[in-house]
C-alpha cells in the first residue's frame, strides 16, 4: 500500500493498550496507520495531557468523521480517526502522547456553500481550544477551501504543508507566591502597550529577548512602568494571529493582531524561548514578573471575528469544523458572512458552543495565565443576539454570572460597525468602557472648538451623563485621549491630517476625523513658537487626562513624545514607525542617546518628568479619583457647608447657565472640596484631601482668572501651570480669594488651597 509523501507507515509503539489497525482514505489514497487510542472523554475540549497521555476533544456538530493528525520531528504524519461522539464532541485519549506533540484535524463532512457547510478533509485545522501553535501560515492556493475563481467550488489540495500545527502544552509552572495584584479601579493607571513594540529598541534589554515576553519582563522595562506609576498594562492582542497574503503582497505584515486564529494560544512570534509550547510558560513568567511589581496584566482580545476572513478566506480553523456553528451567515445566502466587524466575518455569539469556547477561553487566561482582566475588541458585536445590539445578550449574562470572569476587569471598546453599533454607555453595570466621547472632546476643547465647555465639564468629572443612569461610577469611564488606533500625543499636536502612505493604501486608509490641529506647521516644525506651544498641548491634553475623574489610559510613548509621522492607522508597520523609541529613557537613565536631536532630547526628558508627576499627582489625592459621582451641594452629613464641586468664570462668579452657552466658551475654573468626599475608605473612615482650583484657558489669549470669593478658599499655592512646567513644581507663590492670576493662552493652571 502506497504511503502520500510525509505520511507514516509503520507501526507507533503506544504504551498502556492494544494497537488497533485503523485504515482511511485521503487524496483517493489508501494510508494505514497504527495507534493506541482510547475512548477518552469529551470534556474538557482541546488537547489536555494528564501526565500519562492526552486526551482530544473536538466540537462539530456537522461532521461525519473526523480524524486527529500527529507529527513527527520528520515531519511524518500520522492519522487517528476519533470514534467516540458524545453530544457533537468527537474524542479519544492516545497514553504516551505528550507535551510538545504537534497536530491538526481533518473533518469530513458537507461541503455545500449554498447551505453554509465548508467541510474539507484535505485542509489541515487548527484546534480551536489549542494551547499553543507552532508556525505559521504559508499564503498559497492549498489553504483556500475553493479553487480561486471558482467560490463554490472544492478544492482538494492538502494544506498541511502550509499550516501551522497545533502543540500539546504541559499545564505546570511554578507560580511560587503569585497573587493578583487586585487593583482598584479608582487607583488604576493603564499603560496600552504592544509587546514587540514596546520593547524592540529598548537598549537594556539583551537583543535576543527584545519583542518578546521576557523582553517585556526584564527588569529594565518593569522597572521603568513601576517608576512612572502604571499600575496595569494593556496589552495588544497576544492571541495567536495570522497575517493576511494582502499585507504580504505590500512587505507588510499584521502588527497590531486584530486577527485570531487561536484564543487559548500565546502568539508564538512575541516568544524567546521556541514555539513548541515553551509560549506558555514564558508568557506565564512575565506575568508573575509584573505582579511582583505590582502592575497588573490585561488583555486585548478579539472575540467578535477570525483571521479566516470572508467566504473568499483561507479555511484555516472553524471554517472546517463546523461553518454554520462559528459564524453568521447571511439570512437566506449563508454563502456569505455576516460581517459587522469590517473583517469579513463575525462570530455567531449566540450559539452554545461559540459562546462556551469564548466563556472557556476567558477563564483558562484567568486561572492558568493569571491576567487580570480584559478589553474586548468591537465589544458590541459581542452584544448582538440576532441583529440589534442587545446589552443582555446572552455573552453578557454569562459573564455576569461567572464565578470567575466576573471578578476581573472587563473594559469594552463599545462600538462596532454594524447598524446601531455606537454604544457608549450603555453596557451592564459589571463593565466599563473606553470613553470615545472623552477623547473626542477632550481634543475638540484643547483646539480651541467652540460650544465644548458643557461637554468638557461633564468629561472631566466621569461622564455622569453616560453613567450615573444605571449606577456606574465615575470608574466607568476609560479616559484616553490617544490609543493604538489614530494619532499618537505628538501627532495629536503636529499634524491637521493623516499622513499613511506608507501602508501603501495611497492614504485612503485610517480615519479622516482626528480632531487634530498642528499648531501652525503640518509635520516637523522648526519655529520656535509653534515647538513651543505643542509641547504645552500635550502638557494640556496629559494633565486633562490625570486630573478627570474616571480611569485613565495612557498609550505607550506618549509620555516621551512618541511619533509615527503623521501615521494613524499603523496596523501593519512592523518596524520604527511604530515601535517606541527608547532613546529619551535611555538618556535619563545615563544610557546611549538615539538619533533624537539634543533640543528634542531635552523636551521630551521634560515631558516624561512631568508626566511622572502627573501620576504621583493623582495617586496622592484622591479627589481626583473619586468613588462617587459629584452631587454639586452641600452633602448631608459631611461637615463642610461648601459642595463638593463648584463651577466659576474667570472673573470669579459661580457660572450661570447663560455662561456655558456663551461662544466662544473656552474658558472656566473648577473647585474640587477635598472635605466633601462622600466615600469612606476601606476602614470605615472619612476621606479627606486638600481643595483645589483648576483653572482652564482653550482661548488664544492669556487671560486674568479672578479667585472665588473667601469662603471657597483664603490662600491658594500653585501646584501645576502647563505653561511653565519646568518651574510650576517649585512655585511656593502664595495667592489670596479675589486676586488676579494670568493663565497663559492654551494653558491649565491648578491651585492648591491654605
Amino acid at each position: 500500500m502506497s504511503a502520500r509523501p510525509g505520511a507514516a507507515t509503520g507501526r507507533i509503539a503506544a504504551p498502556g493498550g492494544t494497537a488497533v489497525r485503523q485504515a482511511a482514505l485521503g487524496q483517493g489514497r489508501a494510508v494505514a496507520r497504527d495507534r493506541a487510542v482510547w475512548p477518552g472523554d469529551g470534556y474538557p475540549l482541546g488537547a489536555s495531557y494528564d501526565g500519562a497521555g492526552t486526551n482530544f476533544a473536538l466540537f462539530s456538530e456537522v461532521a461525519e468523521r473526523v480524524e486527529l493528525c500527529l507529527f513527527g520531528d520528520d515531519g511524518a504524519q500520522t492519522r487517528v480517526p476519533l470514534r467516540e461522539v458524545d453530544g457533537f464532541i468527537w474524542h479519544g485519549y492516545l497514553p504516551g502522547v505528550g507535551p510538545g506533540q504537534r497536530y491538526g484535524y481533518r473533518v469530513h463532512g458537507p461541503y455545500d456553500p449554498a447551505a453554509g457547510h465548508r467541510c474539507n478533509p484535505a485542509k489541515l485545522l487548527l484546534d480551536p481550544y489549542a494551547k499553543a501553535i507552532e508556525g505559521s501560515v504559508r499564503q498559497d492556493s492549498a489553504v483556500y477551501g475553493y479553487p480561486f475563481g471558482h467560490p463554490d467550488e472544492r478544492n482538494d489540495a492538502d494544506s498541511a504543508r502550509s499550516m501551522p500545527r497545533s502543540v500539546v502544552v504541559n499545564p505546570y509552572f511554578d507560580w511560587r507566591l503569585d497573587r493578583p495584584p487586585r487593583r482598584p479601579y479608582h487607583e488604576t493607571v493603564i499603560y496600552e502597550a504592544h509587546v514587540r513594540g514596546l520593547t524592540r529598541l529598548h537598549p537594556g534589554i539583551p537583543k535576543e529577548l527584545r519583542g518578546t515576553y521576557q523582553g517585556l519582563a526584564h527588569p529594565a522595562v518593569v522597572g521603568y512602568l513601576r517608576q512612572l506609576g502604571i499600575t496595569a498594562v494593556e496589552l495588544m492582542p497576544v492571541h495567536q494571529f495570522v497575517s493576511d497574503d494582502t499585507l504580504a503582497g505590500r512587505g507588510r505584515a499584521n502588527y497590531w493582531g486584530y486577527n485570531t486564529i487561536g484564543f487559548f494560544a500565546p502568539h508564538n512570534a512575541y516568544c524567546a524561548s521556541g514555539s513548541r509550547g515553551e509560549q506558555v510558560p514564558e508568557f506565564k513568567a512575565m506575568v508573575r514578573a509584573l505582579h511582583e511589581a505590582g502592575i497588573e496584566v490585561i488583555l486585548d482580545v478579539v472575540y467578535n471575528h477570525t483571521a479566516e476572513g470572508s467566504h473568499l478566506g483561507p479555511t484555516l480553523s472553524f471554517r472546517g469544523i463546523d461553518n454554520a456553528a462559528y459564524y453568521r451567515l447571511v439570512d437566506g445566502d449563508p454563502r456569505f458572512y455576516l460581517d459587522t466587524t469590517g473583517t469579513g466575518n463575525s462570530l455567531q455569539v449566540r450559539h452554545p458552543h461559540v459562546l462556551q469556547m469564548i466563556m472557556d477561553s476567558l477563564r483558562y487566561w484567568v486561572i492558568e495565565m493569571h491576567v487580570d482582566g480584559f478589553r474586548f475588541d468591537l465589544a458590541a458585536s459581542l452584544a448582538r443576539q440576532f441583529h440589534e445590539v442587545d446589552r443582555l445578550s446572552a455573552f453578557f449574562d454569562l459573564v455576569q454570572q461567572d464565578p470567575v470572569v466576573s471578578q476581573v476587569k472587563l473594559i469594552a471598546e463599545p462600538w462596532d460597525l454594524g447598524e446601531g453599533g455606537y454604544q457608549v454607555g450603555n453596557f451592564p453595570p459589571l463593565w466599563t468602557e473606553w470613553n470615545g466621547k472623552y477623547r473626542d472632546t477632550a481634543r475638540d476643547f484643547w483646539r480651541g472648538q467652540p460650544a465644548t465647555l458643557g461637554e468638557f465639564a461633564s468629561r472631566l468629572t466621569g461622564s455622569s451623563d453616560l453613567y450615573a443612569g444605571d449606577t456606574r461610577r465615575p470608574v466607568a469611564s476609560i479616559n484616553f485621549v490617544a490609543c493604538h488606533d489614530g494619532f499618537t500625543m505628538h501627532d495629536l499636536v503636529s499634524y491637521d491630517h493623516k499622513h499613511n502612505e506608507a501602508n501603501g493604501e495611497d492614504n485612503r486608509d485610517g480615519s479622516d476625523d482626528n480632531r487634530s490641529w498642528n499648531c501652525g506647521a503640518e509635520g516637523l516644525a522648526r519655529r520656535p513658537a509653534v515647538v513651543a506651544l505643542r509641547e504645552r498641548q500635550k502638557r494640556n491634553l496629559l494633565a486633562t487626562l490625570f486630573l478627570s475623574q474616571g480611569v485613565p489610559m495612557l498609550l505607550a510613548g506618549d509620555e516621551m513624545g512618541r511619533t509615527q509621522q503623521g501615521n494613524n492607522n499603523a496596523y501593519c508597520q512592523d518596524n520604527e514607525i511604530s515601535w517606541v523609541r527608547w532613546q529619551t529613557a535611555a538618556v535619563a537613565a545615563g544610557g546611549p542617546a538615539g538619533r533624537a536631536s539634543p533640543a528634542a532630547q531635552a523636551r521630551n526628558r521634560e515631558l516624561l518628568t512631568f508626566v511622572r508627576m502627573l501620576i504621583q499627582f493623582r495617586a496622592e489625592h484622591p479627589v481626583f479619583r473619586r468613588r462617587r459621582f459629584f452631587q454639586g451641594k452641600a452633602i448631608r452629613g459631611v461637615r463642610q457647608q461648601l459642595g463638593d464641586i463648584a463651577w466659576f468664570s474667570p472673573a470669579g462668579t459661580e457660572m450661570a447657565d447663560a455662561d456655558w452657552e456663551r461662544e466662544p466658551a473656552k474658558s472656566l475654573t473648577v473647585f474640587l472640596n477635598g472635605d466633601a468626599i462622600s466615600e469612606l475608605d476601606r476602614r470605615g473612615e472619612p476621606i479627606r484631601d486638600d481643595s483645589f482650583l483648576l483653572m482652564f484657558n482653550a482661548s488664544e489669549l492669556d487671560l486674568d482668572f479672578t479667585l472665588p470669593a473667601p469662603h471657597y478658599g483664603v490662600l491658594w499655592t500653585r501646584v501645576l501651570d502647563t505653561a511653565a512646567p519646568a518651574t510650576s513644581a517649585r512655585d511656593l507663590t502664595i495667592v489670596k480669594a479675589g486676586d488676579l492670576i494670568t493663565v497663559a493662552s492654551r494653558s491649565l493652571q491648578v491651585l492648591r488651597r491654605g
